[in-house]
């Protein structure tokens, strides 16, 4: 019944909100880009043969980092399985799409019942892996109908969505006691997960997968830094939002005048606001290079960065790899109450790290580093105090760094847990005929 006022509701909101959404169809590619797919058109996966198929979900950037190890574990462990990647958002399709390759990457289809229909018809996974909390009812319900399993790894539940999902517990939403296996980040997950619906049976603490994520490899960006900026210093503030690049900018004299030899290197977290971000760096006045200008240059033929100068990281998928450049990381989403980002990625470049005190997102990763003085937490008003401290003692930035690596080292292993675990849902004989 809730399931039928679900699809209900969901109908309503597609007529009512159809001039809008026509609106912005018209105006900006990102949403057009893969429209059919998530109407429930199956792009073919090449690759795959006649080996089963196991359904990977990876909302955007950050899920698909932290799948990025499992996926490339479950190819090697489980040979006779054809491992496909989905995901929600164009910048997590653009990422997936070159860690994965585009072969068996796709946007995930909307939550009605013909499009899910559609892509369980053709895909016929005998598996689902939901990355964190992506609890979508008309998939869910078509997959339990179908018998085929579904399992959450990496789970989360954050203090903004606790309530939520208590209160559609209260309305008697049924579905998250019918999930095959419930993998949590954290003792804390595994209760609100109980809390929520999910049968204590199936739950249990693997650990957080983002642990036991590495950079890729050295991004171009990378080596392009490493020439042309080889006897600065750099400031790298990843993942930032509206609010943060202002005051990153206030601080930015404070901080040359402490070290003429600094460079930051400014990525913002949405690429749709790299143009705003633009803006705000040529209103400002200093001087500052976009990364994307490179692309079409060899190192040799480009200018040298220029102590001061700030670069604008306007691409996707290379942050991780530049953090590794970092004499100080600036980790935001966290100045302005969103949240915050993953510190992780610079924590195993043994980088020293600065956050703002809103890291409600990944509380207990920010929590153990804090536990382990491996991080720096600063308010709006003490960004450049904390960040002066750190490039000033260096030898004091250096030991934090080192305990940051630590701890993300010591914390490695989610990935096998889940690899076990999800391995116990298949059937023994990937070939034997699975009834849809």
């Amino acid at each position: 019944m809730i399931l039928f006022f679900y699809n209900l509701a969901l109908l309503a909101a597609l007529i009512l909100g159809a001039p809008w959404w026509l609106l912005r169809m018209a105006t900006a590619q990102k949403y057009r880009e893969g429209l059919l797919e998530r109407l429930g058109r199956v792009r073919p996966l090449i690759g795959q043969g006649s080996r089963p198929l196991i359904w990977v979900h990876a909302v955007s950037v950050g899920e698909v980092l932290a799948v990025s190890r499992l996926v490339k574990t479950l190819d090697a462990a489980l040979p006779d399985y054809f491992v496909a990647v989905s995901t929600t958002t164009r910048t997590g399709q653009a990422l997936a799409r070159e860690r994965f390759g585009a072969t068996r990457v796709f946007y995930c289809p909307l939550d009605l019942p013909w499009a899910v229909r559609s892509y369980l018809n053709v895909l016929q996974p005998r598996l689902l892996v939901l990355a964190e909390t992506e609890f979508w009812p008309n998939l869910l319900s078509a997959c339990f109908r179908r018998g085929i399993p579904v399992a959450v790894v990496n789970a989360r539940v954050s203090d903004r969505s606790l309530p939520r999902y208590r209160s559609l517990r209260t309305l008697g939403w049924p579905l998250l006691s019918r999930l095959s296996r419930v993998l949590a980040q954290t003792g804390i997950d595994a209760d609100r997960l109980k809390a929520i619906g999910c049968s204590p049976q199936v739950v249990s603490v693997a650990g957080n997968l983002k642990f036991d994520v590495r950079a890729a490899g050295e991004a171009d960006a990378t080596r392009q830094l490493k020439a042309l900026a080889p006897n600065l210093r750099l400031i790298v503030a990843g993942s930032t939002l509206e609010g943060e690049e202002s005051t990153l900018l206030e601080a930015w004299p404070t901080l040359l005048e402490a070290d003429l030899h600094l460079v930051m290197v400014l990525a913002p977290r949405h690429p749709e606001r790299f143009k705003a971000v633009a803006a705000l760096l040529d209103k400002s006045g200093v001087r500052w290079v976009r990364r994307s200008d490179w692309s079409s240059q060899p190192v040799g033929a480009l200018q040298p960065i220029a102590p001061g100068q700030i670069v604008l990281l306007d691409t996707i998928g290379e942050l991780a790899s530049v953090y590794s450049l970092a004499a100080a990381a600036f980790v935001g989403g966290s100045i302005v109450p969103a949240g915050g980002h993953n510190p992780l990625e610079p924590a195993q470049f043994a980088v020293p790290i600065v956050m703002g005190p809103h890291y409600a997102n990944f509380r207990a990763i920010t929590q153990d580093l804090l536990a382990h003085d491996a991080i720096r937490i600063a308010a709006k008003e003490d960004l450049a105090a904390v960040l002066l401290e750190l490039l000033e003692d260096r030898t004091a930035a250096k030991a934090m760094a080192e305990r940051a690596r630590r701890v993300f080292e010591q914390q490695a292993g989610a990935t096998g847990r889940c690899v076990e675990a999800l391995r116990k849902l298949l059937p023994p004989n990937p070939s034997s005929e699975h009834d849809q």
